[in-house]
């Protein structure tokens, strides 16, 4: 708003008037002046009246203002609260879905639970050899060194084992070990020989032979020479010394031979079974060939399994995995009239001998339709 006029005369935050004859202003003059302040006091009050209303135009919006703001922070939060509240059938779906990820997740595990299994129970046929033992081939390598130049009279006996590797022998081929490994490689560098089979010559190719996981290890046996097992001892109803007591004097210098002083008797009567320790080294190996002892009790003779006691365990247990030494694979033998054996005897007269690059032959074994066959580890 615009104010004109000349500025009025303020003293004492207030207007004075004076009148004509104290001022010296003509009575004309004086009236208009009084005009005048009023029309300014007029301008003043509107003036005033005018910013009372700006100031509360000015607060009402800056309320609105406020009022807009804080709508939208309740927009916001509305629309937060309809994500997390979704509706009832998305929150079926969503629910649906993850009980399918749990399933899919679920059927995963157990077939990563299966495979873990079936190779706990690889391993531990590895493992379990003592199944085993029986059905594989032990080959007496050499008796163990007595220990301190001590005479003990136990029997250290060492065996080494091998499990046979399976091979697919495929149609039209052969297997050839030799007794000298030197023979097999010098084959195996040739590469290609010219076999004549049934007055036909055969190119056929040298190959050597990959063999499958397999385990070998060796197996320490120890025969005590001062101790032997006593089993099926008859249940009697006496005291677990008297039974003791009663072994040891039976044991001791028997009228079979035999025997000596008793060092020791475990005797364990739920399992009708006894262990005798006895002084002198060597005394346990008269019962060698003793399967059954008399046993005089109670007036009665009673038979004693007896048997010597052994204690077994593995060394060098080792998985192995290679290149056979000693064996050679023979591909491409064609077709020919003979039977198998006659082509078998050919093939291996041919690598037999020396002007061929052969040697002596351990095992052959030959397949016009294929086979399996298990090689023992030569590595």
């Amino acid at each position: 708003m615009d104010f004109t006029g000349p500025p009025l005369p303020l003293q004492d935050n207030g207007f004075k008037t004076t009148t004509p004859e104290a001022s010296g202003i003509p009575e004309d003059e004086m009236a208009s002046l009084e005009e005048e302040l009023r029309i300014w006091k007029e301008r003043v009050e509107k003036a005033e009246k005018e910013k009372a209303a700006l100031a509360c135009q000015l607060n009402a919006e800056e309320g609105c203002a406020k009022a807009e703001e804080d709508l939208i922070k309740l927009d916001v939060e509305e629309e937060q609260q309809k994500d997390m509240m979704m509706p009832r059938d998305a929150y079926e779906r969503e629910l649906s879905e993850l009980n399918q990820e749990n399933t899919e997740l679920q059927r995963e595990l157990e077939k990563l639970k299966e495979e873990i299994a079936e190779w706990t129970s690889e391993l531990s046929q590895h493992r379990q050899i003592k199944k085993k033992v029986a059905e594989v081939k032990m080959k007496f390598t050499h008796m163990e060194d007595m220990q301190d130049d001590y005479a003990d009279m136990n029997i250290h006996c060492v065996f080494g084992v091998a499990t046979k590797s399976p091979f697919k022998l495929k149609k039209n081929e052969a297997l050839l070990t030799f007794e000298d490994e030197e023979v097999a490689q010098r084959l195996i560098e040739m590469g290609e020989h010219t076999v004549d089979l049934d007055n036909k010559k055969a190119d056929v190719g040298v190959k050597p032979v990959t063999l499958e996981m397999g385990v070998k290890f060796q197996l320490h046996v120890t025969i005590s020479g001062t101790k032997i097992n006593v089993s099926e001892v008859p249940d009697l109803s006496i005291p677990d010394d008297w039974m003791r007591d009663k072994l040891e004097l039976n044991f001791y210098r028997s009228k079979q031979g035999g025997g000596g002083e008793v060092e020791n008797v475990q005797y364990d009567k739920q399992s009708r079974a006894a262990v005798i320790t006895f002084l002198t080294p060597g005394a346990a190996n008269s019962f060698v060939r003793c399967t059954h002892y008399p046993f005089y009790a109670n007036g009665r003779c009673y038979r004693l399994a007896v048997s010597q006691s052994t204690d077994a365990h593995l060394e060098q247990f080792q998985l192995y995995r290679g290149i056979s030494k000693r064996t050679i694979l023979l591909k491409g033998i064609k077709d020919a009239e003979d039977d198998e054996e006659i082509v078998q005897d050919m093939i291996e007269i041919h690598f037999q001998k020396p002007t061929n690059g052969g040697g002596e032959v351990d095992e052959i074994k030959y397949s016009p339709g294929g086979t399996w066959v298990y090689l023992e580890e030569d590595i």
